[in-house]
């Protein structure tokens, strides 16, 4: 079972990239997925540039094919986002728009980071996204106040953290096996 851990920031500066490592390393300890971590900031998709509908995957673009090869041979994926001004990262939405069938029946959790939500708007946003595209959200996990866990540049998570990880990754486990089987 294939999982990409998606770093869906692209901002100079950004802090959740040591988020997704983080994410990446507990993905790969867990034991049930091959992982691999894609970084949208090195993806580096530009505005919507595809003249044709995504639906009939006629790419012009050497940068759409390669996210849709990338995006194609994953069985799963972890979304790691933040939350801007209540909504989900344009960098997310984007990188989604540019395909439609190499998302489909596959499963999908997110790890969202923020203020005090945690990111649980952007999240709630994202889910109607990515089930548009025929992806299952099975799983999220909020980081609350993120900032506090980044001591001298290093992400530091506690327990719950951890833990709601691990658990997230067993749903999306569960789902991913389960939606093989519709592709």
């Amino acid at each position: 079972m294939k999982l990409h851990v998606i770093a869906v920031s692209t901002r100079p500066g950004r802090n959740g990239i040591h988020i997704a490592r983080w994410v990446d390393a507990l993905a790969r300890d867990h034991g049930k997925f091959e992982v691999a971590l894609v970084d949208l900031a090195e993806v580096n998709l530009p505005l919507m540039d595809e003249p044709n509908h995504p639906r009939l995957r006629q790419y012009t673009k050497d940068h759409t094919k390669a996210w849709s090869a990338t995006v194609d041979a994953a069985d799963a994926f972890v979304f790691v986002a933040p939350e801007y001004n209540y909504s989900m990262a344009p960098s997310l939405v984007n990188a989604v728009d540019y395909l439609q069938q190499e998302w489909k029946y596959k499963a999908a959790g997110i790890v969202s980071y923020g203020g005090v939500s945690g990111g649980l708007r952007a999240t709630q946003m994202a889910k109607q996204l990515l089930t548009a595209v025929g992806i299952m959200p099975a799983a999220d996990v909020p980081i609350p106040m993120f900032t506090q866990f980044l001591i001298d540049g290093k992400w530091t998570p506690n327990e719950i953290m951890i833990k709601s990880v691990g658990t997230m990754l067993d749903e999306v486990f569960k789902w991913a096996t389960a939606t093989k089987t519709l592709r």
